[in-house]
C-alpha cells in the first residue's frame, strides 16, 4: 500500500514559529510518531511526505532512520495542491493510496491496515468517528438555523483511501471546476461517487492547538503501553 502524508503545517495556532510537525512530543517530533505508526502497519510498502522545500531537511532529520525509506515530494500552496502533487509523484504501479495527515501522529497501525483492506472492495474509504455532541447549523449572523440528527453525523479523520486513477480524475475535475475542499473525500461526494465510512477512534486526534498536545501525551502513554 502506498501512503501520502501532507506535512506542510505552519504551526500558527500552535505559536510554534515553525512547521508544527517538528514540535516534540515526549522527546520526538510529531512527524516521527506519525511515520513510526505508518511503518508499523504491515500492509504499507511505500511512503511519501509532501511538504515545503524549506522544511525538507529538518523534517527528514527528525524522522531519523525512517528517512531512507521515505520519498520527499514538494507541496503546493494548499493542501489540495499538495495532494495532487503527491498523486503525480506516486510510482507508476500504484493502484491504491492512503492519504494521512501528518498531524495525526497517534494513528493505530491496525486502522491503517483496515483502510487498505477495505480498498479491495471499495473505490474510496475514510476513517471517521460518530458525533456525540448536538450539532447546530448557524447563519451568518450567528443564529441557529437547523439541528441535524446526530445519528447521521460522523467526524472525518484520516487515513482516507482511494483508487489512484479515480482520485486523479477527481482532482483534475476540481482544477477544471475550481473546487476547493478540505479533504479528498469531498471531491468524491461532489462527483456523487461513493465513499465508505470505517469507524476510527478518539485517540486519532489532529494536533492543532497546545491543548491537543496535552491530550496527545495522555494517549501516547497508553499507546506505548500497548506496545504499538
Amino acid at each position: 500500500m502506498h501512503v501520502l502524508i501532507p506535512a506542510a503545517g505552519s504551526g500558527s495556532r500552535m505559536k510554534a514559529g515553525k512547521n508544527k510537525l517538528l514540535i516534540e512530543l515526549e522527546g520526538e517530533s510529531l512527524i516521527y510518531w506519525t511515520i513510526r505508526s505508518i511503518f508499523s502497519a504491515s500492509l504499507v510498502s511505500w511512503v511519501g511526505i509532501i511538504g515545503q522545500p524549506s522544511d525538507k531537511k529538518e523534517l527528514l532529520k527528525s524522522v531519523k532512520d525512517f528517512s531512507s525509506k521515505i520519498k520527499w515530494i514538494n507541496g503546493g500552496d494548499t493542501r489540495q495542491e499538495s495532494v495532487f502533487n503527491g498523486l503525480n509523484s506516486l510510482p507508476s504501479n500504484a493502484e491504491k493510496v492512503l492519504i494521512h495527515d501528518g498531524a495525526r501522529c497517534l494513528i493505530n497501525p491496525g486502522l491503517i491496515n483496515k483502510c487498505a483492506f477495505e480498498l479491495e472492495e471499495n473505490d474510496a474509504v475514510i476513517l471517521a468517528t460518530k458525533v456525540t455532541d448536538t450539532i447546530k447549523i448557524v447563519d451568518h449572523k450567528g443564529f441557529i438555523k437547523e439541528t441535524p440528527n446526530r445519528k447521521n453525523l460522523w467526524a472525518a479523520q484520516t487515513p482516507q483511501g482511494f483508487l489512484v486513477d479515480r482520485l486523479r480524475k477527481a482532482h483534475n475535475m476540481a482544477i477544471k471546476k475550481n473546487w476547493l475542499v478540505t479533504d479528498d473525500a469531498s471531491l468524491f461526494e461532489m462527483l456523487n461517487w461513493q465513499v465508505k465510512i470505517i469507524e476510527g477512534n478518539s485517540s486519532n486526534i489532529k494536533i492543532t492547538s497546545p491543548l491537543d498536545m496535552k491530550i496527545a501525551k495522555l494517549f501516547l502513554k497508553d499507546y506505548l503501553s500497548q506496545g504499538i
